[in-house]
């Protein structure tokens, strides 16, 4: 677990808690995920406040609470449909002592954030965008009014982060309702248009084995489907 520690470090600019600590299913994500190549390529540094859009069970918020530093904030947010997704995993995470005070949890809608606008340096979604095309009961977003209040909590010049399983080429947003994945470049047209200014592309978390058919929930895909990472800033 040494280059897993090592890794970490890098993160951590406050200080690693011990790597026993961490739940062993946080140490095999980290191996497969690279968080601290991630975070580095999107520039989180200390002192940032970053909303950890859609966080599940938090573990990125829980990283960036070490890589922002006691005069960061991180925002660890859900809205209700994430918080069932998110199941135990939260719960257990916010109790386990490992979250620093500058963590702090917001359950809340779209729409109804509540956050102050040009408060926030960065906002992080991983596994997320597509769900702004994804719909079933009790789950529809509009793409429009999400943008807007994402783009009003951002500093000028704020980045958006973006992690998501890549669709096959030219199949726009039809793949993230059966597939759970988007077209990568449906998604920086998309995100261009709604006041935001590509920066960066990383193949970080590319994985040319993945055929881009299966569902990311198909066991012979998850955890290791192809990914794009994006930086974006706003306009």
């Amino acid at each position: 677990m040494r280059h897993i520690v090592m890794a970490l470090a890098f993160v951590c600019t406050s200080g690693v808690a011990a790597a026993d600590l961490r739940p062993d299913a946080d140490l095999a994500r980290d191996a497969r995920d690279k968080p601290a190549d991630v975070l580095a390529f999107f520039g989180v540094q200390p002192g940032m406040t970053v909303l950890d859009l859609f966080a599940g069970g938090g573990y990125y918020s829980e990283l960036l609470g070490k890589a922002v530093g006691p005069d960061g904030h991180v925002i660890l947010h859900n809205n209700a449909a994430y918080l069932g997704f998110a199941g135990k995993a939260l719960d257990e995470r916010m109790a386990s002592g490992r979250l620093g005070t500058n963590v702090a949890r917001l359950d809340a809608e779209i729409g109804s954030l509540g956050i102050a606008p040009g408060s926030v340096d960065m906002v992080l979604m991983v596994w997320t965008y597509h769900d702004l095309y994804y719909v079933t009961d009790g789950w529809k977003l509009e793409p429009d009014s999400f943008f807007a209040e994402i783009r009003t909590l951002l500093k000028p010049g704020g980045v958006l982060a973006i992690v998501d399983h890549a669709a096959a080429e030219g199949s726009g947003q039809s793949p993230a309702q059966g597939l759970h994945r988007i077209d990568e470049a449906f998604a920086r047209r998309d995100i261009e248009a709604h006041g935001f200014t590509f920066q960066a592309a990383s193949d970080l978390l590319r994985n040319p084995e993945d055929d881009h058919s299966l569902s990311v929930f198909d066991p012979a895909i998850r955890g290791h489907t192809d990914r794009f990472v994006h930086r974006y800033v706003r306009n």
